[in-house]
């Protein structure tokens, strides 16, 4: 038996077609061909487009990044522009700059929130407490991957430790005077909770926006004892004020008093020393002569006491022998 080769152009090959038209390949199959050749380097420049430009990312100075490889997170925190490995790493940009939000009212409105502001004081007081809470990211990373909503959690927080706090104090204190110092302890309170959590969040300040009873006549009681204790806080300083102007006069004065009394001291000081003088003086002139200065010692006061006296010396004969008279008459 014989067997014959077969191809797909027939047993000799190639055969003429029976119309007998043109054997040359059709010229559709190489325009596609073409197509497809440029359609891919199309495709292929959009590819390398898409790489090149989702190769880098820029930080501004406000702001750090994340860059996470293979769900691997890395901060970056210089600012500028930086390179990452396309469609691999994926890049997270965080706000560093200074956050806020209110607690008991809506910023825009003012309008108040009763369930978020109404709380109880140590004294079952009722009062209305408006807070306002700033903070800031200080960990990007724990900002992102340590909890679902960090700002939630602070808020949470806030108000925790705020109606615990209020509950300690009186509603005197809360609505008058000791607003600084509830403050200060509300903020202590939910720094130390954050260093514990680790959430990559810093409070940086919470303040008492506004703070009154829930009812207009309460408010108004209150608002009067507020201006009573500013009325007193006035008389206080004016009283203190008064205090400061006059005590240095009265110094003044208790000085230039002592340095008189010391200048009279002195001075009788020396005028009785003077006195002891002359009477030892006198002494020893009378321990000579003691008659004649007995004699002398009583003309002499009995000049002091009659001024006009005039006094006649006589001997025993009745003959005068001096006449004395007062100097102030000549």
């Amino acid at each position: 038996m014989r067997f014959e080769r077969f191809s797909m152009h027939g047993p000799r090959g190639p055969q003429p077609p029976a119309d007998g038209g043109d054997m040359r390949p059709a010229r559709g199959g190489g325009f596609l061909k073409k197509l497809m050749g440029r359609t891919g380097i199309v495709l292929l420049v959009l590819v390398l487009a898409l790489c090149v430009l989702n190769a880098f990312y820029s930080i501004n100075e406000q702001e750090n990044a994340v860059v996470v490889t293979f769900g691997v997170p890395t901060p970056v925190t210089t600012s500028g522009l930086h390179f990452k490995i396309p469609f691999i790493q994926q890049v997270r940009k965080v706000d560093m700059t200074i956050h806020g939000f209110a607690i008991g009212y809506v910023p825009e409105t003012q309008e108040g929130i009763p369930d978020e502001s109404l709380m109880i004081t140590s004294d079952y007081n009722f009062v209305n407490v408006d807070f306002f809470v700033e903070y800031r990211v200080t960990d990007p990373v724990r900002y992102l991957y340590a909890s679902r909503e960090p700002e939630l959690i602070l808020k949470t927080l806030a108000q925790s430790y705020i109606r615990d706090t209020i509950g300690l104090y009186p509603v005197d204190d809360v609505i008058t005077t000791g607003k600084n110092q509830i403050q200060s302890e509300i903020k202590d309170k939910i720094i130390a909770r954050l260093e514990a959590e680790d959430i990559g969040l810093q409070l940086v300040n919470i303040t008492i926006q506004d703070a009154e009873p829930p009812t207009a006549e309460v408010l108004a009681a209150f608002k009067e004892v507020e201006t009573a204790k500013q009325s007193a806080d006035t008389a206080v300083n004016n009283a203190n004020k008064y205090r400061s102007e006059q005590i240095p006069a009265a110094e003044a004065q208790a000085d230039q008093i002592l340095q008189n009394a010391q200048a009279q001291k002195e001075a009788r000081i020396n005028e009785a020393m003077g006195q002891v003088a002359r009477f030892e003086a006198m002494y020893e002139e009378y321990a000579r002569y003691p008659l004649i200065t007995k004699q002398r010692m009583y003309y002499e006061a009995m000049e002091e006491l009659l001024p006009g006296l005039r006094v006649i010396i006589q001997d025993e004969n009745g003959n005068t022998l001096n006449v004395l008279n007062n100097p102030d008459e000549g």
